[in-house]
């Protein structure tokens, strides 16, 4: 067994229901190799880092278990669609992280440039310009 420091910015991890993990390049063809090797991603979490610069263009949701999004470095703010309503929580300081519930739907806001690390279970993972 080969053990080596790796860095989230080019390689993501694929975490099997096992608990076992996998290095993935983080290139174009990632998300479609994740769901020809990893059975549609069932049961898996890929845990990631992105950085973003400007407000994301579309929302997601999860419907298969809560993402963990931890802040590395900048300011971040998640607006999640909660049934009692939409709420905004923003992330400040380095290591701030908010949990997203199952089946929310969610878009980040931010105009720095902002380091986040996720914990996505990944499985019939949504996305839309404008979720109802």
């Amino acid at each position: 067994m080969e053990v080596q420091v790796r860095n989230m910015t080019n390689q993501f991890v694929v975490l099997s229901p096992e608990k076992d993990a996998t290095i993935e390049t983080a290139d174009a063809t990632l998300y479609q190799r994740l769901g020809e090797h990893y059975q549609d991603f069932k049961g898996h979490e890929l845990i990631a880092s992105h950085v973003f610069e400007s407000d994301w263009g579309m929302w997601e949701m999860h419907p298969h278990g809560d993402e963990i999004v931890t802040l590395i470095s900048g300011e971040i703010t998640f607006v999640l669609r909660l049934p009692e309503g939409e709420e905004s929580v923003t992330l400040i300081e380095p290591a701030d992280y908010v949990v997203v519930p199952k089946g929310v739907w969610h878009t980040a806001k931010t105009s720095v440039k902002s380091n986040v690390l996720f914990i996505t279970p990944g499985q019939a993972t949504q996305h839309s310009d404008a979720p109802e």
